[in-house]
């Protein structure tokens, strides 16, 4: 995929983005939906939102360049997408903002493990694993 500047960028959530109209599914990570609260200091607290923020926050009006890896059921391209240099997939997780989808990749574990300990994040205080909270939200 070629490389595109932030004004052809969307953030549909944190771990899907929309660049030049077609939509990009994250590699192996899997984030808070735009919706979904989690608990920190037993008060609940919009870990989505947040995640999603913090990701338009951090790429600013840096160019994205993402790599197409495979296509999903509903069509989306699989990718990795980077920023100045610097995997997005990765930075989420290692900020706490996304986990590692280890359904479909590993890739990311050792860095979920530093944010895990670090305590950044999601990780700060309870969550629900966001495949979970989707399909809590179907039943």
């Amino acid at each position: 995929m070629a490389e595109a500047g932030i004004e052809r960028l969307v953030l549909v959530d944190p771990d899907t983005i929309e660049v030049s109209s077609q939509r990009i599914r994250l590699h192996g990570i899997d984030a808070p939906e735009s919706k979904q609260t989690c608990k920190r200091d037993g008060e609940k607290w919009r870990c989505g939102w947040d995640a999603t923020r913090a990701l338009h926050d951090k790429i600013g009006k840096k160019p994205v360049r993402c790599e197409e890896l495979d296509k999903d059921r509903y069509g989306r391209v699989i990718g990795k997408c980077f920023f100045a240099g610097e995997d997005i997939n990765e930075w989420l997780v290692l900020r706490g903002w996304a986990v590692t989808y280890v359904r479909y990749s590993r890739d990311y574990m050792p860095v979920e493990a530093t944010a895990k300990s670090e305590k950044r994040g999601v990780w700060a205080g309870e969550f629900v694993m966001p495949w979970e909270w989707r399909r809590n939200q179907r039943n």
